[in-house]
C-alpha cells in the first residue's frame, strides 16, 4: 500500500514538449547551417524555442489549465531558479562594469607586457584561462583575445590554427572554474551546493589538462621568430576587482554580496580615472542585466515547463530508462555525463544543456548517492568539453572569424589539446577518484539537505 502511494508516476508522453524545444532549437540551427547563415545555431532565440515547448505542454498535458498554468508558475518561481537568475543579473552587471572601466584590456595588456615572447603560445593560453574566469564567459574572452592572437601569430611565425585552439582552450578552461559563468552558477543551483565546493572539486580535473595542455604548447608553440617585447598599456588597479571576486567567492562569502561589492569596486575605480561618470555606470550596470536577458528568460521559462513535465511524469520516464544501464555510482556518473555532452551537442549551448539536464541529474544523485558536488562539475566539466569542440559553438564561429577564411574550424578542432585532455582526466576520475577529496573530508549529508530541500 505504501508503495503503490510513494511510486512517482512515469510517462513518456509528458516528454513531447521538452523534445518539441529541442527539435525546434537543433532544427532551426542545422536548417540556417544549410542555407549557409553565420552563427546558424544563434539565429532562432533560446527562449522562443522553450516557449514553443511550453505550449505544446499546455495542449497536451492532462489538467485543466488553470492546474497547469498554476505548476507552471511554481517551476518558474522555484527558490534555485529565482535566486540562479538573480546571480545572473549581478554577474553580467560585474563583467559589463569591469569591461567598461577597462578591466579586460588591462588584464589582457598586463599579461601580454610579462610573458616572455617565447613562450607567448602558453602565455596566450593562460591569459585567456584568467579573463575568462575573472569574467566569466569564454565567449568574452574569446573575443577580446583572438584579435589580438592573430596579430601575435602573425609577427611570431606560429601557427594560426594552433594559435587559436590555445586562446579556444583557456577560454573553456576558465568557463569551467569561473564562480560567475552562467555554466557554473546553473549546475550549482539544479544540484543544490555551494560553487565554491563545485570549484574544489572541478579544479583538480581541469588543472591537470590545463598543465598538459602548457607543456605541449611549450613543445609545439615555439615561435619560428621570437617577436621584440613590447610594453602594452595596462593599469594594475584595473586588474583588482576580478581577483576581488574570485578569492571572495572561493573564501565562501554569500555570491550577492561578492558581485555586489566587485560592481561598487569596479564602479569607484571607473569613477576615479574618469572611465565612467555616474549616469554611465547606471547605463553599464543596466547593460549588464539586459545582456544576460536571454539566459535568465531560458531559466525562468526552463523551470516552468520542467515543473509540468515532472508532475506529468516525464522525467520519472527517462529516469526509469536510464536507470535500466545505470547499474553503481561510476556508471550513474557516465550517465550524467553523457546525458548533457548529448544534449550540449544537440543545441550548442553549454548552459541551455546545464539547465535541461540539471533536474534528471539530481534524481540520478538522490538514487545512486553521487555526491552533488560530483555531479555539478560533471554537468559543468562535461558541457565545456563538448561545447568547446563542435564547429558550431558560438566559441569556434567567433574564434574562426577573425581569421578571415583563411582556416576553417576543421582546422583548428584537432589542435584543441586542452578540451580533449580535459575529456581524459574527467573520465579518468569517474573510475579513479582523485578529484574527491572534499568529498572525502566533508561527505555530502543526505538526510540533512534533503530536509533542507523540503523546507525551502
Amino acid at each position: 500500500m505504501n508503495k503503490q502511494l510513494n511510486k512517482k508516476t512515469s510517462n513518456g508522453f509528458a516528454l513531447i514538449p521538452l523534445l518539441v524545444f529541442v527539435g525546434v532549437y537543433l532544427g532551426s540551427g542545422i536548417y540556417f547551417q544549410m542555407k549557409g547563415v553565420a552563427k546558424a545555431f544563434y539565429q532562432f532565440p533560446a527562449p522562443v524555442a522553450i516557449f514553443c515547448g511550453i505550449i505544446v505542454a499546455f495542449i497536451i498535458l492532462k489538467g485543466t489549465i488553470n492546474e497547469k498554468f498554476e505548476t507552471f508558475v511554481k517551476g518558474c518561481g522555484n527558490n534555485d531558479i529565482i535566486i540562479m537568475c538573480i546571480i545572473y543579473l549581478l554577474a553580467g552587471a560585474f563583467a559589463a562594469v569591469s569591461k567598461a572601466m577597462g578591466g579586460v584590456d588591462s588584464t589582457v595588456n598586463l599579461g601580454l607586457t610579462y610573458i616572455p615572447p617565447q613562450y607567448v603560445m602558453a602565455g596566450l593560453f593562460v591569459i585567456a584561462g584568467f579573463i575568462s574566469i575573472a569574467t566569466g564567459t569564454s565567449v568574452g574572452a574569446i573575443a577580446a583575445l583572438g584579435p589580438i592572437a592573430v596579430g601575435v601569430s602573425d609577427k611570431a611565425g606560429l601557427s594560426l590554427a594552433l594559435t587559436l585552439a590555445a586562446v579556444c582552450g583557456g577560454a573553456m578552461f576558465g568557463d569551467n572554474l569561473s564562480v560567475i559563468s552562467d555554466t557554473t552558477i546553473a549546475a550549482t543551483r539544479t544540484q543544490g551546493c555551494e560553487m565554491r565546493d563545485k570549484f574544489k572539486v572541478n579544479i583538480f580535473i581541469a588543472l591537470p589538462a590545463a598543465i598538459g595542455t602548457i607543456i605541449l604548447l611549450l613543445i609545439f608553440g615555439h615561435p619560428e621568430t621570437v617577436p621584440a617585447m613590447q610594453s602594452y598599456d595596462f593599469n594594475i588597479i584595473k586588474v583588482i576587482p576580478y581577483l576581488f571576486v574570485l578569492i571572495l567567492a572561493l573564501s565562501g562569502l554569500n555570491v550577492f554580496v561578492v558581485l555586489t561589492g566587485g560592481i561598487f569596486l569596479s564602479g569607484v575605480i571607473g569613477l576615479y580615472y574618469n572611465d565612467l561618470n555616474i549616469i554611465g555606470l547606471a547605463n553599464e550596470i543596466f547593460t549588464g542585466f539586459t545582456n544576460m536577458t536571454d539566459i535568465l528568460l531560458l531559466s525562468l521559462l526552463t523551470g516552468g515547463l520542467a515543473a509540468m513535465v515532472t508532475k506529468c511524469g516525464g522525467i520519472q520516464f527517462l529516469l526509469d530508462k536510464i536507470q535500466k544501464i545505470i547499474k553503481g555510482k561510476k556508471s550513474a556518473e557516465l550517465g550524467i555525463a553523457t546525458l548533457v555532452s548529448l544534449t550540449d551537442a544537440a543545441v550548442a549551448n553549454n548552459t541551455v544543456a546545464i539547465i535541461i539536464n540539471g533536474p534528471i541529474a539530481k534524481e540520478i544523485c538522490e538514487k545512486y548517492k553521487v555526491d552533488p558536488r560530483r555531479s555539478a562539475s560533471l554537468l559543468d566539466t562535461f558541457s565545456c568539453i563538448v561545447q568547446g569542440l563542435i564547429p558550431y559553438g558560438a566559441q569556434m564561429l567567433i574564434l574562426t572569424s577573425f581569421a578571415k577564411d583563411s582556416l576553417s574550424s576543421i582546422d583548428v578542432i584537432p589542435l584543441l589539446w586542452y578540451q580533449q585532455l580535459l575529456a581524459v582526466s574527467a573520465i579518468i576520475s569517474i573510475f579513479v577518484p582523485f578529484a574527491d577529496k572534499i568529498i572525502k573530508k566533508n561527505p555530502w549529508k543526505w538526510e540533512k539537505n534533503n530536509q533542507k530541500i523540503k523546507a525551502e
